[in-house]
Formats: structure tokens, sequence, C-alpha cells
């Protein structure tokens, strides 16, 4: 099923593919994904399209830079960004999805503040 998305704001609009019965999403307890409440549906690259707001995107690395924290700068939330734990997919943030899609998926806990420790689980 597709399924659409964006910021706050509306400047950025995304759109991704999900099977309803394969989604499910990892609640991250590091320090930037506990602060913003960021809910992770890994999506593959090949079933994101972004509609509208490439310009409207800004990057924040940290850490080990791996990770491409994209966000909107006019209302400043990040609804997708590129994660290091899944270079060959996008991490959409759940609670930035439309209203109505219908998805339930199960959430899984993710022990990010240990993340070396914990990857093996991904």
């Amino acid at each position: 099923m597709k399924v659409r998305g964006g910021c706050h704001c509306g400047a950025v609009r995304f759109e991704v593919e999900v099977a309803a019965d394969e989604a499910s999403l990892l609640d991250c307890n590091c320090s930037i994904c506990s602060m913003t409440g960021y809910l992770h549906l890994i999506v593959p690259h090949q079933r994101f399209r972004l509609l509208a707001g490439e310009a409207a995107l800004e990057e924040y690395r940290f850490g080990t830079g791996a990770a491409r924290h994209l966000f909107c700068r006019t209302c400043g939330v990040k609804s997708f960004y590129q994660p290091r734990s899944h270079p060959d997919a996008w991490s959409i943030n759940f609670r930035c999805l439309d209203p109505g899609h219908g998805l339930e998926p199960a959430v899984r806990r993710f022990d990010g503040r240990n993340w070396e420790a914990a990857r093996g689980q991904l």
C-alpha cells in the first residue's frame, strides 16, 4: 500500500510503499530519538519518493556522522532520514504519516544508547 506523510508545515512531502503485514516500528532510546519521540518505520530506498521539499531540507550529523538527519528548515520536523543502521533504507517517522493510513505495526524497542552492542538486534 502507498502512504503519504511529511513535516508539520507541509513543505516536505513524501510517499512510501509499505506492506501492511510487514510494517514494524523501532522505538529507539538514543539521545536524539528519545528527545524527539521518533518511531522508525524502515523503508528501502526504492520504496520511497520525495514529492516536495528537497530545497527545504537541512542536514544534521553528530557522533560518527554516518546518519544523515534531515529536517525541514521551516518547521524543524524530521519526517525521514538516512540512518546508519540501514544504509539501503530510509527511516520514516511513523508519527509523520498522514492520518487514516490504516497501518497498525508492532513496536519493538531498540537500545540505541548502547548502539554498538545492540546493533545485532536489528
